[in-house]
């Protein structure tokens, strides 16, 4: 079929030529044309009528749209739907062949669509079923149109064609110059596929060569009903004959089909049917042609160290406090050069736990995964092992015993460190660790510079982040005199410990919710479980009679009889504690509610995002924004990225964001979203709101 519809295209381009320069114009043969506010369509045909022994007629369904409005592909993208004909009411057509031009590329309420603005004809090629016999064309239209909103358009073309002959020039040269823009069969043409291959389901790469040379290529795959791409990476070699591209995945349809790909370039269309996937991903060999500005990495290395800063003030600070005073409370009876040491040692875990985080991303990223800021909490053996850490350090607090290296390993360490430090640095290192589920303002376009930069990039931003963390630590550092403000050693001491170790196991319970939301409330009831017997087994070996045993003790047995608590509530109960008008987060459903009229208020959120709890207490189910959600045509869509998910992570990404929260209003006056700040605000939110949709403000 692709080699014929070819050939019709190189018979309708040289009969159009042939027409211009020769045949005589005859009357136009169109259909009765429909007409909107946004839209004309009509039927048309480059043939006056059916001459003698023809099989054929060669038309068209030509669509006017006005300025903004645009129709789709056959692949529309994420959202959309492509124009269907029924031509049952037909007379004398046995079979019609739609092609489809070349599409360009448009984005609508934040979603990459293909398809088409202010004109397109699409070529029909009509098969009679009787030569000798006038026919009669009736196409039932359904055709969906999209500007800030979408109308879905249903009408009825009808054309007579009779017996005779002669052509008319002006459709002949219209539909020709529209065959002229389908894509050719990859064979055909001089454009090669060299290699193709899936990235853990989260992106296509591709690998194509034109000998002479790519000018502004474009990339439309298509992957079986309900796939959908983003806008894809596009790289080329020096000599611009190599074309490296990777698009992301946005969804993939259950049922997928062969993998079919087209690449437009200017004045050049071609289509790749059933291109082979392997798992073997090349990397880009070539500079992206959308590099980041180098004159931004100043700039965003100083918002760097102020989010980092800035994360001491956040609301995942409690738990990092209460490692901070204890730091502060253990060195208080050191001298000033301990004093500094320790400090410097303790700035040195927080920098240095950044290092490791950068050289994760860094790790992650080459293998081909998808990562984003704060995600470590996805992931089960990670909050394992912190539930550990943190409890642990809030029995020490409690006094249940004293947590110190074998006496061998201090002589060693006293020797080259100096006495404690190692375990200063390893309370900077885990006050780094309690602070990265938070995102502080400025923090998000840092870390999405990062994220999407190069491997330089990570590491200067996450230094810059750690130190701006640290710059507490290194202030007292450099002026320890501050230490001398603190009252005197004495029994406040043993008080303030209880409370930090309080704090620590307000921690280890937040932890433990996480854990449920990530994994099941039998191994969290297990996690804690083991904790308990940890701590006990380390009270037996270590024997020490003090007041704050039974604190300790009360503390663990509370964690571990708390356990059931911490159950998820059943679904009913969900249900019924959270309001009504939240929805699960659809990607394609906010074009879908805008067109309509709608505004979509979109919340990413997750169980271990401290900023995103302090979000939705302070704002988000308070007055007056829960009122205003609960509003007649407000859709409140909430998405929950406490597990990994695919699709959440790719929507965050096509925002530049690899940090939550991200709240983000779209409207039919905001068809592209309003982002808001990391820190909401109530009159922010109803700022967006308003700005979304003004029409219904007015109606108001």
């Amino acid at each position: 079929m692709r080699t014929t519809l070819a050939g019709y295209q190189g018979l309708l381009i040289s009969l159009a030529l042939f027409l211009v320069f020769v045949a005589s114009p005859v009357r136009a043969l169109e259909s009765n044309a429909y007409r909107s506010e946004v839209l004309t369509a009509r039927l048309i045909v480059a043939e006056a009528g059916i001459a003698p022994g023809s099989q054929f007629l060669s038309a068209g369904l030509k669509i006017e749209l006005e300025e903004g409005w645009k129709a789709y592909w056959r692949s529309p993208g994420e959202v959309g739907l492509p124009p269907e004909i029924d031509w049952e009411g037909s007379t004398n057509l046995e079979s019609v062949d739609m092609l489809w031009p070349a599409p360009t590329r448009f984005r609508a309420f934040g979603i990459e669509n293909f398809g088409y603005a202010k004109q397109v004809i699409f070529p029909l090629q009509l098969r009679l079923a009787n030569s000798d016999r006038a026919a009669e064309l009736k196409g039932l239209v359904d055709l969906l149109i999209c500007s800030n909103v979408c109308i879905p358009e249903r009408f009825e073309l009808t054309l007579p064609v009779p017996l005779g002959t002669g052509v008319d020039a002006k459709a002949a040269t219209d539909i020709a110059t529209w065959a002229a823009r389908v894509p050719v069969a990859g064979p055909e043409s001089a454009i090669a596929v060299s290699g193709a291959s899936l990235k853990q389901d989260q992106a296509l790469v591709v690998q194509m060569t034109r000998p002479s040379g790519w000018n502004n290529p474009d990339l439309f795959p298509e992957f079986g009903a309900g796939s959908a791409f983003g806008a894809p990476d596009i790289r080329l070699t020096s000599d611009r004959t190599g074309l490296w591209a990777s698009i992301p995945i946005l969804a993939l349809s259950e049922e997928q089909t062969s993998l079919r790909i087209t690449v437009v370039d200017e004045g050049v269309a071609v289509t790749f049917d059933d291109v082979n996937t392997t798992d073997v991903v090349p990397a880009p060999p070539y500079a992206s042609e959308t590099s980041q500005d180098r004159g931004q990495f100043f700039p965003i290395l100083l918002l760097s160290f102020l989010g980092g800063l800035i994360l001491n003030a956040m609301p995942c600070v409690l738990p990092v406090l209460s490692i901070k005073f204890g730091s502060a409370l253990r060195m208080k009876n050191r001298s000033l050069s301990q004093l500094r040491a320790g400090f410097l040692a303790t700035a040195v875990g927080t920098v240095a736990f950044m290092w490791v985080l950068a050289l994760a991303v860094i790790a992650l990223q080459t293998l081909g995964y998808a990562v984003g800021w704060g995600v470590q909490f996805q992931n089960a053996y990670f909050l394992i092992a912190l539930i550990l850490v943190v409890g642990l350090f809030a029995a020490n607090l409690f006094g249940v015993f004293e947590i110190s290296l074998p006496s061998s390993w201090m002589v060693r360490l006293s020797g080259r460190f100096g006495r404690g430090y190692a375990e200063d640095f390893s309370t900077g290192a885990l006050a780094a660790i309690l602070a990265t589920p938070c995102s502080a303002p400025l923090l998000g376009t840092a870390i999405a510079f990062a994220l999407s930069g190069t491997t330089g990039d990570i590491l200067a931003v996450f230094t810059a982040m750690g130190i701006g963390l640290a710059l507490p630590y290194i202030l007292v550092a450099a002026w320890p005199g501050f230490l001398s403000r603190l009252p005197k050693p004495g029994p406040w001491m043993i008080s303030v410990k209880i409370v930090l170790g309080l704090l620590l196991a307000g921690t280890v319970a937040w932890l433990c919710w996480v854990l449920i939301g990530v994994t099941s409330p039998t191994l969290t009831g297990l996690v804690l479980l083991g904790l308990g017997l940890i701590v006990l087994a380390a009270r037996a070996y270590q024997v020490q009679p003090r007041n704050g045993l039974l604190w300790g003790m009360t503390a663990v047995l509370g964690m571990t009889l708390a356990a059931p608590a911490l159950l998820p509530k059943s679904s009913d109960d969900v249900t019924a504690s959270i309001t009504s008008y939240w929805v699960e987060f659809d990607r394609s459903r906010i074009a879908r509610e805008v067109s309509q009229g709608k505004t979509v208020f979109v919340d990413v959120t997750a169980d271990w995002c401290i900023t995103c709890k302090a979000n939705k207490t302070l704002v988000l189910d308070r007055e007056p924004v829960l009122g205003a959600l609960g509003e007649e045509g407000v859709i409140a869509m909430r998405a929950d990225w406490t597990r990994p998910d695919a699709k959440i992570q790719s929507y965050l990404e096509a925002h530049g964001r690899y940090a939550i929260p991200l709240n983000i209003v779209y409207g039919p006056d905001a068809p592209e979203g309003i982002i808001l700040s990391e820190l909401l605000s109530a009159d922010a939110v109803l700022e967006a709101l308003s700005a979304a949709n003004l029409s219904a403000v007015r109606k108001r």
